[in-house]
């Protein structure tokens, strides 16, 4: 429902802590969709810090476009529009060692979906080293997501419903894909189409 925000219910996210989850120290307060934040990538765009994992096979998409299945880009379009909102800056993930990771320089392509104080989600595309992605799966099985076998890599999920400021119940969480050195990573509240992960995974690993 557009009425719910994004912004309240992350901050009312940060203080209940995802069950399982790592959260941000509390002297770091959980960016917002609402409020700029030095970490994430500027929206639709790469970083161009070079990877010494980059002949590795994973190459970042070209643009946000080109992640997704027509089918998935359609609906995405239809659904919860619009693509890269620029007030949209939370990060893709909550976790502190994946996040410490995400915020070194990775090189990243940074999407988004819905406007500022809406339902929405961020998918950051990125490209890690083999002890990155080592740690990664480390600090989510830990942290207690749910891992399985996707395809040729590993997919960890976690999922909460909360309640933001207008008392209205919302699910909030992210997923995470490991294969190779290519990690994706996404971030959702109130909005997380069926089958969301797994299209970016069948198109980018067809």
């Amino acid at each position: 429902m557009r009425s719910r925000s994004l912004a309240a219910v992350v901050l009312i996210a940060g203080a209940l802590v995802l069950a399982g989850c790592d959260a941000l120290p509390s002297d770091t307060p959980s960016p917002t969709a609402s409020e700029s934040s030095p970490g994430p990538t500027p929206s639709g765009s790469s970083t161009v810090a070079p990877s010494p994992t980059a002949e590795a096979g994973f190459t970042l998409p070209d643009s946000c476009d080109a992640l997704y299945s027509p089918a998935m880009l359609e609906e995405l379009n239809s659904t919860n529009p619009p693509l890269n909102d620029p007030g949209i800056t939370i990060y893709a993930t909550e976790n502190v060692a994946a996040l410490e990771i995400l915020t070194s320089g990775v090189p990243t392509l940074r999407c988004s979906w819905g406007a500022a104080g809406s339902p929405g989600l961020v998918t950051n595309v990125s490209i890690v080293s083999s002890d990155q992605s080592s740690t990664l799966l480390d600090a989510f099985t830990s942290s207690g997501m749910a891992c399985e076998t996707l395809g040729a890599g590993t997919v960890c999920r976690i999922e909460q419903q909360t309640i933001d400021r207008n008392d209205n119940i919302v699910t909030i969480g992210e997923a995470h894909y490991l294969q190779g050195d290519g990690w994706v990573a996404t971030h959702w509240v109130g909005f997380s189409p069926d089958g969301y992960t797994e299209d970016i995974v069948a198109t980018l690993w067809p």
